[in-house]
């Protein structure tokens, strides 16, 4: 039966379910009721782990990557600044191909100073070479959590789950945890092959000379390729226990032969299903949820807009100087098509900044009028800007 839980509860009793060893704690909001949660568990006798209050994001980073290398089941979460903190051991434990989850409470970076939520902070690291999903609701975040510890181990590799901050983590919604035993069936017990060993002392992520670096790079490119692979399989093998799929790469809602795509990344994805089933009369769209970022799913892409005429791409996110992030890798994605969608990238939600139902109207209105596609931030009101910076 659905309990009525916070995000962030929700996301401590389901880490929890996946039995982590090892908790490194630092608070930044909005991800502290996370940690806040953890603690409570594991003082109450509920979770049996070593739960490790540490000094910065950077050491929760060095904790969680030192655990985990020693053969532990590893667990931290950050967000905003702390995430650019421990941007440093994150890039290590990519590299280094250690299995570990964390939970990106995605909020605005400074400056100007901001703690409500947009993806910049997770953006900042895509390189970093974790795999990054990002979830639309709490029940997503849920299920996504269990899936990532699999689909780490499987592929020695670390998962960041995106949850929009105070939009997911500080909202009571009706949530199903799963059980116990549910979560035993489908994730075995913590094994990394490589762990650490004093018995059997090995080296890792020592000094490499140029002639060796460049296959590095490659192995590890190639491991998040391959992970696509992994990530369908698992939300396929979690529905079958749980019956909630979560959608793989990408999932799609509407019509099937429709000439306007939306796509998103995390909760607006919510707002749109809510706008799209108020006007049924705005005929063929569809709506497109990107729930993986990284590894980038070409593929799924292609054959999700295949047919469209026009694609508008939401995101909480930008680059400064060059626009936006995700649809320029949607636009490298789509022109090996014959015909490809005119794409309409558009910031929004900067900084917290509401993203309300009518924002789907005013971007099929900006689409009608004529719109030629390129970058701008959709809900900002430039009189507010001297005019050299509109």
């Amino acid at each position: 039966m659905p309990s009525a839980l916070e995000g962030s509860q929700a996301i401590a009793r389901t880490v929890a379910l996946c039995r982590p060893q090892v908790v490194a704690a630092y608070p930044i909001t909005p991800q502290t009721h996370i940690v806040e949660n953890i603690a409570r568990l594991v003082a109450d006798g509920e979770l049996e782990c070593e739960y490790v209050s540490v000094e910065s994001e950077f050491s929760a980073a060095s904790v969680a990557l030192g655990a985990a290398a020693a053969g532990s089941r590893a667990y931290t979460a950050s967000a905003s600044q702390g995430i650019l903190l421990m941007t440093e051991v994150l890039y290590n434990i990519a590299g280094l191909r250690i299995p570990m989850v964390m939970t990106c409470a995605n909020r605005a970076v400074s400056a100007p100073l901001s703690i409500w939520n947009d993806h910049q902070d997770s953006m900042s690291v895509r390189d970093a070479g974790w795999i990054q999903l990002y979830c639309a609701d709490n029940q997503e975040a849920i299920d996504t959590t269990i899936q990532a510890y699999r689909i780490a181990e499987r592929t020695e590799l670390p998962v960041m789950v995106c949850v929009d901050g105070f939009s997911l983590t500080h909202t009571l919604e009706p949530l199903e945890l799963p059980s116990q035993e549910q979560v035993d069936s489908f994730l075995p017990p913590y094994q990394f092959r490589r762990a650490l060993d004093p018995s059997q002392p090995i080296s890792m992520g020592t000094l490499v000379s140029p002639d060796f670096y460049p296959e590095a790079r490659h192995s590890h490119h190639q491991a998040l390729i391959n992970a696509a692979d992994e990530i369908v399989a698992a939300d396929q093998d979690w529905a079958a226990v749980c019956g909630r799929p979560s959608g793989g790469l990408l999932r799609t809602e509407g019509s099937e032969d429709a000439e306007i795509g939306i796509l998103t990344l995390g909760s607006i994805m919510g707002t749109l299903l809510d706008a799209h089933e108020q006007h049924p009369d705005q005929g063929r769209v569809k709506l497109i949820q990107l729930r993986c970022f990284r590894p980038f799913p070409f593929e799924a892409i292609k054959a999700a807009c295949r047919g469209l005429k026009h694609l508008v791409v939401l995101e909480r996110a930008l680059s400064p100087g060059s626009g936006g992030i995700v649809s320029h890798e949607v636009q490298a994605a789509l022109s090996s098509l014959e015909q490809a969608p005119r794409i309409h990238s558009f910031a929004v939600g900067l900084g917290g900044r509401d993203v309300p139902l009518e924002l789907y109207q005013s971007v099929l209105d900006a689409i009608a009028q004529g719109g030629d596609g390129g970058f701008r931030v959709f809900d900002a009101d430039l009189s507010k800007l001297p005019p050299e910076d509109r």
